[in-house]
């Protein structure tokens, strides 16, 4: 995560009515605002495979998928992320149009620089909604899943995929197909080996 921008401490309030005046999108922490960095290809590729799969899945039901530019309230102190994906299956979501805060299912596409902070901090703020379900974190790199779903009892269970694996979201009741998921996704370069430049 950046560092914070601006005055120290905003109460939620104060981001909200902030934020709905920028043009770039900020996060809130915890009293403090922290600028998003943009994405890259093969991210935005993968949130829109994900994206576009739930919509047409969902499609009919009370369901709702929506991109990057949607808010969640993440827990009853205040904080916001603009997750990667978000799922929300609630009546109440459904009435706010900027902010949501009864989520089903959260997706996040992993960054070097995201990835230690979405697999901890944000992970235990989204823990605290009582409606969220699974938490979905993709590396592009590894084209491995990590799916953390909610057992009946409250307890977090990983459920790990492998990069040629289906992902399972038994939250919407849903399998992705490994193909599916990482769609246009170009293949990381390999580094030539040290040998093969060398001549005879």
């Amino acid at each position: 995560m950046a560092n914070p921008l601006l005055k120290p401490h905003f109460s939620p309030e104060e981001y909200l009515a902030w934020e709905a005046g920028q043009v770039e999108k900020h996060e809130y922490v915890d009293g403090e605002v922290f600028a998003m960095a943009g994405a890259g290809e093969g991210h935005i590729t993968v949130c829109l495979n994900v994206a576009m799969v739930l919509r047409q899945h969902l499609k009919g039901s009370p369901c709702r998928t929506f991109m990057a530019d949607m808010k969640v309230q993440a827990n009853a102190d205040g904080a916001y992320f603009y997750p990667d994906v978000v799922v929300t299956c609630s009546a109440s979501d459904a009435q706010d149009p900027l902010v949501k805060r009864e989520p089903t299912l959260i997706v996040e596409v992993l960054s070097p620089s995201t990835a230690a902070y979405d697999r901890g901090e944000k992970f235990s703020r989204y823990r605290q909604l009582a409606s969220l379900q699974e938490y979905v974190l993709v590396d592009t790199d590894t084209r491995a899943t990590d799916v953390f779903r909610k057992r009946s009892d409250g307890l977090w269970v990983l459920h790990p995929f492998a990069s040629d694996q289906a992902v399972e979201l038994a939250s919407v009741a849903l399998t992705i197909p490994a193909a599916v998921l990482f769609d246009e996704l170009e293949a990381p370069a390999v580094a030539a080996h040290p040998a093969s430049d060398v001549s005879r």
